[in-house]
């Protein structure tokens, strides 16, 4: 008796599946993500939807340069939806892949929730697989089975490493969508980070993990990243670019990597006074660059990058001096953690380096942040 209804259960249970395998699937809505709210950009004249410098600059600036702002990194977007599924779909620029960086991170893309009242929480992230190679087009669903009853609020982070041609989020085809509470990533604070392949996100495991998108989700703020892997050298155009960015209201300099000692010495007084003068009223922290694991033994890099941190800094002090206002300068001491187990190759950072880089700039950046808005409200008010 037993067994008949042991093999009853399991011939119900298939002829379930068989069903659910036969039914044809819901229909989804594909949503634009230039339709909701784009985040974290610095502007608006960029040469693709997604990429991150103004069009006018790619004949000032090296090749290589130029390729790199093309990868969407930092870039995300907001929405709110009561849809039963979340999904994605996006066709990349270039279908990159690194030895020592996941793909995740390199050209997926993370979904986050606002869970409660004060907390983004990481809802899943997609494996970028491609649905059509000969396109370059990445299609997945993130969540099901979701309680419709509710709205919640989304947030998608685009590729670290890749660009992306449009992305588009997908809904049940009758769920509401739009922008999302303006409130949650204040759109009236806002950093600019550059710097060198560790701010673009190297290597992150996954999108969400890169420093600056950590940062602005912990200090409920739009974090700019420009983060060119190998070519955050200081060049001077950067600097006027970036002093254009209108509603700014605090650079952070992490260039130190990718400048040679002699560049840290001759380069750094320019590229932060054009900054200084075009905007006296936005604070700038200059970071210094991170002491590499393999430095304790190697007996030239040893020596090496702490003299780059020093011409650095030399320059630091000499502008302090000319004007104290707005200038900051913070050091690298366990910048990537008190073990140095926060790289995947001794330079780059795993998802452990980027905590640990977030949790040293936090309080550092907070302050003076919540200080810059203060001093705006005024004017915001009349």
């Amino acid at each position: 008796m037993l067994k008949k209804i042991a093999f009853a259960a399991v011939a119900l249970l298939c002829a379930a599946v068989s069903y659910a395998a036969d039914a044809p699937e819901r229909p989804w809505k594909y949503v634009n993500a230039k339709d909701l709210r784009i985040i974290n950009k610095g502007w608006n004249n960029t040469q693709r939807d997604f990429s991150r410098l103004p069009a006018v600059l790619q004949d000032s600036v090296r090749q290589s340069l130029w390729d790199r702002q093309q990868c969407s990194a930092g870039i995300g977007v907001r929405f709110a939806t009561n849809s039963s599924r979340i999904g994605v779909r996006y066709k990349l620029l270039l279908d990159t892949h690194m030895i020592h960086m996941a793909d995740t991170g390199l050209k997926g893309t993370d979904l986050y929730i606002f869970e409660g009242d004060s907390v983004w929480r990481h809802a899943n992230t997609n494996r970028p697989y491609l649905a059509d190679k000969e396109n370059k087009i990445v299609e997945s669903v993130y969540l099901s089975n979701l309680d419709t009853t509710r709205v919640n609020e989304y947030m998608v982070y685009f590729p670290l490493y890749d660009g992306i041609e449009w992305l588009e989020i997908k809904v049940d085809e009758n769920a509401s969508i739009d922008a999302g509470n303006p409130k949650l990533i204040d759109p009236s604070k806002k950093i600019v980070a550059y710097g060198t392949s560790i701010l673009q996100g190297g290597c992150a495991s996954r999108t969400g993990m890169a420093s600056t998108n950590i940062l602005s989700r912990e200090l409920n703020c739009e974090v700019v990243n420009l983060g060119f892997s190998g070519d955050g050298k200081m060049d001077f155009c950067i600097a006027r670019a970036m002093a254009e960015i209108p509603d700014a209201d605090l650079f952070l300099l992490d260039p130190v990597p990718n400048c040679t000692e002699m560049m840290c010495d001759t380069v750094t007084y320019d590229f932060v006074n054009i900054l200084r003068k075009a905007r006296p009223e936005v604070p700038i922290v200059m970071l210094e660059g991170p002491i590499y694991p393999f430095c304790r033994y190697d007996s030239y890099f040893k020596s090496y990058i702490p003299a780059k941190n020093a011409a650095y800094r030399r320059n630091y002090e000499k502008m302090k001096a000319e004007n104290p206002e707005n200038l900051y300068y913070v050091d690298s001491v366990e910048l990537d953690g008190v073990e140095d187990d926060g790289t995947v190759d001794g330079i780059h950072l795993t998802d452990l380096g980027f905590r640990h880089y977030a949790d040293k700039m936090r309080p550092i950046l907070a302050p003076l942040l919540r200080d810059v808005q203060q001093k705006d409200t005024p004017k915001k008010e009349k």
